[in-house]
């Protein structure tokens, strides 16, 4: 036999062997199998990519993707869930305008702190939507924090902001007001969050 014929007669042979093992992988199950063995095989072919279960979802997200968002989502859960709630007096926009104005002093205000005899003094300033911002939050603060740790917390105008004045008679607290500094002083207290929630309800005097 011709090399040419040798070859041809390999390639002949490689062609059936390919095609029956394609037929082989295609075919359906063969008659003699039994229930057992056909339970076995799968149902769906393996996902794109041959990891199985991409795009099965197992668990549900619970992140609300704002934080803001996640706030007013929070009151809501508790509004809901209490039987007392007077739905004709709440406000959630209220409390919306308040969550902007946290945003806007806490990323956006330029505050400039000075020691004090006693404590600290912060201007804290802006323009604009955040201006506005300083001059709601910050004199409700000092109203808030006016005695917490026995401080004394006062608030002066200035054309541009509020000038915060925090002073005590504690040398410990003098040091605690200090080191807590602009941010940490706003975030001092526990009455934040029953504030929004009181707020939401419109049970108190929104600015």
């Amino acid at each position: 036999m011709t090399s040419f014929c040798r070859s041809a007669a390999v390639g002949a042979v490689l062609i059936l062997a390919g095609a029956g093992i394609a037929f082989a992988q295609n075919a359906p199950p063969h008659p003699a199998m039994t229930p057992a063995q056909m339970q076995q095989m799968p149902l769906h072919p393996m996902p794109m990519g041959g990891h199985p279960g991409i795009g099965s979802a197992t668990t549900v997200p619970t992140s609300p993707g704002q934080d803001a968002f996640g706030a007013i989502q929070e009151i809501v859960g508790i509004l809901d869930a209490d039987p007392k709630t007077d739905w004709s007096k709440v406000d959630l926009e209220a409390l919306r305008q308040h969550l902007i104005d946290m945003n806007e002093v806490t990323l956006r205000a330029d505050q400039a702190p000075k020691t004090i005899d006693g404590g600290l003094q912060i201007a804290v300033t802006g323009s604009g939507r955040t201006l506005v911002a300083i001059q709601r939050m910050i004199p409700e603060w000092a109203q808030m924090a006016n005695g917490l740790n026995d401080w004394s917390a006062k608030v002066a105008p200035l054309p541009n902001g509020e000038l915060m004045t925090v002073t005590a008679t504690n040398p410990k607290e003098i040091a605690h007001i200090r080191g807590l500094g602009f941010i940490g002083l706003l975030a001092s207290g526990s009455w934040h969050q029953p504030h929004h929630l009181m707020m939401a309800k419109g049970e108190m005097p929104i600015h």
